[in-house]
């Protein structure tokens, strides 16, 4: 009988939280319109708000911050707009300027013509250049409207940590606003809103492991908001309009209270599960390249190249071994291609590199299954080179 497959795949997507299991089925019956006046209804926007105060919490923020979406790419397009209004007062905004390493959500430019974006350049080490954003803001023409910052806590792929607080002083001395992606920081970092320095927050349920289908833009304060992206009956303070996906939305808080519990801990002991995990990788392969090592990193990311092994040859092998591993980011319709965060490293590309994240139920015999995977994986490749 086959052991059972071994999933390291959690910054694609996290297995459902058993807190957020056990929420949602507690609350499978309540069916009522969160929007309706009625017992039925607001039993439904009880649990609604209930979620929305415990999604507040991550980012240390009011519940009255937090706009539900059905996901991190919803939320980005609604913020990644030009168009603002400080309470009744429209605001004008220029240009957007987005980080190389962005997620394809950002990257896309939201509702900004393409010809009002510019990307950011990362240093080889794929942090993001503070004297490259700071030059480009200089030269911004302020005519043209106040200039619009996208830069990721956590890359998706590396796992590497964003110099976001200081990015912060650059962009609000320019005058801008600062986007934050914490889709991958959420539940592994801290990542209080006030202490960032950022004016918008994106997050998702199913990073943290919560349902799919549900996700938040999380605001500095309630005065200044982009242009409603859905709009229709007028939900979400108007902000994004259709009835809200009640259970999902109680998965999603049940999840993101369950994040917040022994942060720390948890994360040292992920911490130790992956410098085990890196250092029998390197014992079977001395010639794997782990991207960001020695970086400021999550706990949970381990990005590595096997020379002579193509990334999508690599994702086939590791899932034949029954272990679920990625090629990047997930969001390219399954495709395998090249890594734009390794090209904007200025690495070779042509190969990719293949990512491994744990996540809280990872346990000491997943690493061990882990390193034994990847030794035949790089031992059958030794071999393949060699008969070459």
């Amino acid at each position: 009988m086959a052991p059972p497959r071994l999933y390291l795949d959690w910054n694609a997507t996290a297995p459902l939280h058993p807190a957020a299991r056990e929420a949602i089925m507690r609350a499978i019956d309540i069916f009522g319109n969160p929007n309706s006046v009625h017992g039925e209804g607001r039993a439904a926007r009880a649990a609604i708000e209930g979620a929305r105060r415990k999604v507040a919490a991550l980012a240390d923020t009011d519940a009255a911050n937090v706009v539900f979406t059905s996901g991190a790419t919803e939320a980005a397009n609604l913020v990644l707009t030009p168009e603002f209004s400080m309470g009744r007062t429209p605001l004008r905004l220029g240009r957007l300027y987005y980080s190389a390493i962005e997620h394809l959500a950002v990257r896309e430019g939201g509702r900004f013509p393409q010809d009002r974006t510019t990307e950011i350049p990362v240093t080889d080490a794929g942090i993001v250049d503070l004297n490259a954003l700071a030059a480009l803001l200089d030269a911004h023409d302020k005519s043209a409207g106040l200039p619009v910052v996208a830069i990721m806590l956590v890359n998706n792929e590396t796992g590497i940590v964003q110099p976001v607080e200081e990015a912060a002083k650059i962009v609000h001395a320019h005058g801008g606003l600062l986007i934050v992606d914490a889709v991958q920081a959420a539940g592994r970092l801290p990542i209080e809103i006030e202490r960032i320095g950022a004016d918008f927050m994106i997050i998702s349920s199913h990073k943290i492991g919560g349902p799919k289908g549900a996700g938040a833009l999380i605001a500095r304060g309630e005065a200044l908001m982009p242009k409603a992206l859905i709009r229709g009956g007028g939900q979400e303070k108007g902000h994004r309009s259709g009835t809200q996906n009640s259970l999902a939305l109680i998965g999603f808080g049940a999840a993101a209270e369950a994040a917040l519990e022994n942060l720390g801990e948890r994360n040292a002991a992920i911490a130790a599960l992956r410098d085990r995990l890196e250092a029998g990788m390197r014992a079977a392969a001395p010639d794997v390249i782990i991207h960001g090592l020695g970086g400021p990193r999550v706990a949970n990311t381990i990005f590595f190249t096997l020379p002579c092994l193509k990334a999508e040859t690599g994702q086939i092998a590791f899932d034949l071994e029954g272990v679920a591993l990625s090629a990047g980011s997930a969001c390219s319709s399954g495709k395998v291609g090249e890594s734009h965060v390794l090209a904007a490293m200025g690495r070779d590309a042509k190969l990719g590199a293949l990512r491994i994240s744990l996540g809280f139920s990872t346990t000491d015999g997943d690493i061990d299954r882990a390193i034994a995977a990847f030794g035949k994986i790089a031992c059958r490749r030794r071999s393949a080179g060699e008969a070459a």
